[in-house]
């Protein structure tokens, strides 16, 4: 996963800041979690095709939608890869 090109096709195909999703991803699949639980790589694929079942918002509510569903099924885990917001972000429109 290149994490340049996974910024650049999230924020196309989704909007928003795309380089925070990255980071957390990096770590998502470093951590091996995503491996072990469903035996499959983490890869750039797997994360747009995911995040494209999310009932809607940008690429950081995606993603948090995405790994609550995660955490559901495998466990809390998941739950510290998630991107938090602070109320300030919220007020200004940043991720």
């Amino acid at each position: 996963m290149k994490p340049g090109r996974l910024e650049l096709r999230l924020e196309r195909e989704f909007g928003g800041e795309g380089h925070v999703v990255v980071r957390e991803a990096l770590d998502l699949r470093d951590s091996g979690r995503y491996h072990d639980d469903t035996d499959h790589d983490l890869t750039a694929d797997v994360i747009v095709d995911n995040l494209r079942d999310a009932p809607r918002g940008d690429v950081v509510d995606r993603w948090n939608w995405w790994l609550g569903s995660l955490a559901l099924a495998y466990g809390p885990e998941y739950n510290q890869f998630t991107v938090r917001r602070s109320p300030r972000d919220r007020e200004n429109g940043t991720f």
